[in-house]
């Protein structure tokens, strides 16, 4: 008795017609013909359910506990606009510095040094140029001891701060024989450079292009961190320039691992804070442990007078801890800044461990009463006779060895400071961020005021790829992403960043030029909810204008953020707040798409957001399971009776949904009848890309899905054939086995021939056989495979 008749919905669920149990099949294949199904709708339907098996499944967007970048933008894309400056004949843009008014961008490029006016919008005009080459003597020089001349044996600009009002200095490698020289400004142009001006650069400026350094210049004095040798195993911290003597660390006590890598040094009140990287000598490892330290050195230090003498009386260095609970730390820091607004250092860090084949990375930050209070607290010792530090308590040495006490020091306290160099806590940072399979290079931090009058920080940072990331801390939340900036084509470090605040932009230094990036491209954003979900600070709704745009200076009163939350439905309200509508949900411009029966429509939906979900409707309800699917947000559906109307995209972001796009979908037959409730909504016809399976018509679209059905027919006729031939294996390996004619003697397997030559085998003789006596052997022959 058959089954009773049951809805083609019930019959042909989602993604699963080809699954049904046999019975069922055969039943529905009997059926189908009965509900008015022609041959081609048959077709139809059997090439849309193989398309769904052929379609690997997708993941919904959002949801994630790790940020990421809400908008990407690509190399090139016109959405996002960028300037780039470069010379013909120049490479290695490495080194940026600011000029005091704003205006000037000075760059540190390989064997000469630029003046960029930024002043104007657009991209940077070169105002003059003057080259410093590494001499011919140093280049072979340099070449005879087996550095590169294609791309070592040059003068790299390593060091570029502004002196006073009148003055840059700038040190370069000098391929490989470190220089520093004066450089004379007039009305922000470059003049040449003098030879008595330059001087010889050891400790400031490194050997090795490849070497990481640190420079900065306060009081009138530059403290460097670099290494001062040719091999690259000796790191020095000095003190040079002004009126103090010159100071720097002592290498024969072990002050600085041989490996110590300079990524910042930064001035405070009183002391001057350097920032690397080194191997840790207070852990015991099988492997070389890595870890980051924060240094300080005082300003008023002058050296000792019989102990330290031209040395360091105040060096102190301490671990810096950035990681999450539970988890390895990032123990290799990369770059470092401070926001003296809020009194933080702001680093990014790495992972000497990888965690699933990729390194991740890490924004931490430190606050300077922190890194003060550890600097003032207990010292390591060095147990000589076992080799292990130990905690050390308070000192009874008045004053505390290491202060910037005035007047030199003891020889007491001195001998004290040689072997009590190491702090015994660890200045411990707050993680804003942290992204796997990425690894950050450079960061620049700035300040940004919302609507509500509070400060936001915003980082850029800088990746090996080359791309940019904006990045805004929400308070206790940590930081979210707002947009990834792809600056190179092909993938390369981002050498350096510097903020021009005036031109509201971020300068990003690589090998081949400079890029400018606006720090904010809010014309992107079309709607009051877009604008609201991106939570850029320099981005705010002008419900005037309809328009997203850039916060000014003075900031109107009715423009709408909203960055703690991003919540639309506060924001995008109209009328007075009491009284407040909710924001519109109706689709902005609805899509006629216009297809034959038959077709296998292909609906695409643009993602605004990365962090948003995405869901398909059809009408009010969902969509029809058995004749749609979703593959890369699209949707993919196959155009039967009963399947048009409208068809809604939804994303939804911070528990907002709003719709995409909208598609009213028409058959060529069979007209629906518009929807009352749709009217006074624009409407725009289009061409959605679509496979033709009736009538044996061709494919008439932008993509086909041919391919798919092919390779999947290709694939089942091999298997088919590989297990036909599996099952007649069998059969005719017997058949071959009684089929050998007798009389002939062969060696079963494994025995070995005759020793004796007289013994031989019978050769195979020839028979002569009748008919009858073949049809009784192939009779008994096929009895006993049987």
């Amino acid at each position: 008795m058959a089954p009773p008749p049951r809805s083609l919905d019930t019959w042909i669920p989602h993604g699963s017609w080809l699954k049904e149990p046999s019975g069922d099949s055969l039943w529905l294949s009997m059926a189908l013909p009965t509900l008015g199904l022609d041959p081609w709708s048959l077709l139809g339907l059997f090439l849309f359910q193989l398309l769904l098996l052929l379609l690997p499944p997708t993941n919904a967007g959002g949801g994630g506990q790790e940020p990421m970048p809400r908008v990407k933008y690509y190399a090139g894309d016109g959405r996002r606009a960028l300037s780039f400056f470069h010379q013909k004949g120049l490479r290695d843009f490495d080194t940026l510095l600011l000029s005091g008014d704003g205006g000037t961008l000075y760059v540190g490029a390989r064997e000469a040094i630029l003046a960029l006016d930024i002043q104007d919008p657009g991209v940077p005009r070169l105002k003059n140029m003057i080259p410093w080459p590494a001499s011919d003597k140093k280049k072979t020089e340099c070449a005879f001891k087996k550095k590169s001349n294609e791309t070592q044996c040059f003068n790299f600009i390593r060091v570029l701060v502004s002196f006073n009002a009148t003055h840059l200095y700038a040190c370069g490698t000098f391929a490989f024989s470190p220089l520093c020289t004066f450089i004379e400004l007039q009305d922000s142009n470059l003049l040449p450079i003098l030879e008595d001006k330059v001087m010889d650069g050891k400790g400031q400026s490194p050997f090795d292009p490849a070497h990481k350094h640190t420079a900065v210049l306060t009081d009138g004095m530059l403290y460097s961190g670099t290494m001062s040798n040719f091999l690259g195993s000796e790191p020095i911290l000095m003190r040079t320039l002004g009126s103090q003597p010159v100071l720097k660390t002592d290498n024969f006590l072990r002050w600085l691992q041989s490996d110590a890598s300079f990524v910042a040094a930064i001035p405070s009140t009183e002391v001057v804070y350097f920032f690397f990287e080194e191997t840790a000598s207070e852990f015991e490892f099988f492997e070389k442990l890595h870890t980051s330290r924060v240094a300080r050195v005082c300003k008023n230090d002058v050296g000792g007078e019989k102990v330290l003498q031209k040395k360091w009386t105040t060096f102190l260095k301490a671990q810096l801890l950035c990681a999450q609970s539970g988890q390895l730390p990032f123990n290799i820091i990369r770059h470092a800044v401070l926001l003296p607004s809020d009194s933080q250092v702001y680093a990014v860090f790495t992972s000497q461990w990888e965690s699933g084949g990729t390194r991740s990375s890490a924004v931490c930050a430190f606050s300077l009463e922190d890194i003060k209070r550890v600097f003032e607290g207990k010292y390591k010792e060095l147990n000589k006779e076992t080799s292990r530090w130990t905690t050390f308590g308070f000192s009874d040495i008045d004053p505390r060895p290491g202060s910037c006490s005035v007047g030199p020091s003891s020889d007491r306290a001195l001998t004290f400071m040689k072997d009590h160099f190491l702090m015994d806590e660890q200045v411990v940072g707050i993680p804003l961020l942290v992204k796997s399979g990425v690894e950050y290079t450079r960061l620049a931090v700035e300040t940004a005021q919302s609507t509500d009058g509070h400060g936001h920080v915003v980082m850029y940072l800088g990746t090996t790829t080359g791309s940019l990331h904006k990045a805004v801390v929400s308070g206790d939340s940590g930081a979210h992403l707002v947009e990834e900036i792809q600056l190179f084509s092909d993938p390369e470090p981002v050498r350096n960043l510097q903020l021009a605040p005036i031109q509201g932009a971020v300068f990003a230094g690589f090998s081949g030029g400079i890029w400018k990036v606006p720090r904010a491209n809010c014309s992107v954003y079309e709607s009051c909810v877009d604008c609201i979900l991106a939570r850029d600070p320099h981005c705010a709704w002008d419900p005037k204008s309809s328009i997203c745009r850039l916060l000014p200076t003075h900031i109107p009163k009715s423009w709408r953020q909203d960055m703690e939350r991003g919540n639309p439905d506060w924001a995008c309200a109209s009328g007075p707040m009491a009284r407040s509508q909710p924001p519109q949900r109706r689709p902005q411009i609805i899509k006629e798409v216009l297809a034959a029966p038959n077709s296998i429509l292909e609906l695409p939906c643009p993602h605004p957001s990365a962090l948003a979900s995405y869901r398909w409707s059809h009408g009010t309800a969902a969509v029809p399971g058995a004749s749609s699917t979703v593959y890369n947000g699209s949707l993919l559906l196959l155009l039967r009776d009963g399947v048009g109307g409208l068809y809604q995209c939804w994303a939804t972001e911070n528990g907002f949904s709003y719709p995409v796009v909208s598609y009213w979908v028409d058959s060529e037959d069979q007209p629906l009848a518009l929807d009352p409730e749709l009217a006074g909504i624009p409407r725009e016809r289009v061409e959605a890309p679509l496979t033709r399976v009736g009538g044996g018509a061709a494919l008439a679209a932008q993509r086909s899905y041919w391919p798919h059905f092919l390779t999947v027919t290709v694939l089942l006729a091999l298997v088919l054939s590989g297990v036909l031939i599996l099952l007649l294996a069998s059969p005719l390996g017997a058949l071959r086995a009684r089929g050998k004619v007798q009389g002939c003697d062969t060696l079963p397997p494994g025995d070995k021939a005759p020793l004796s030559k007289e013994k031989h085998l019978h050769p195979c003789k020839e028979h002569r056989t009748s008919a009858n006596a073949v049809d009784a052997d192939n009779n008994r022959l096929g009895t006993e495979v049987a």
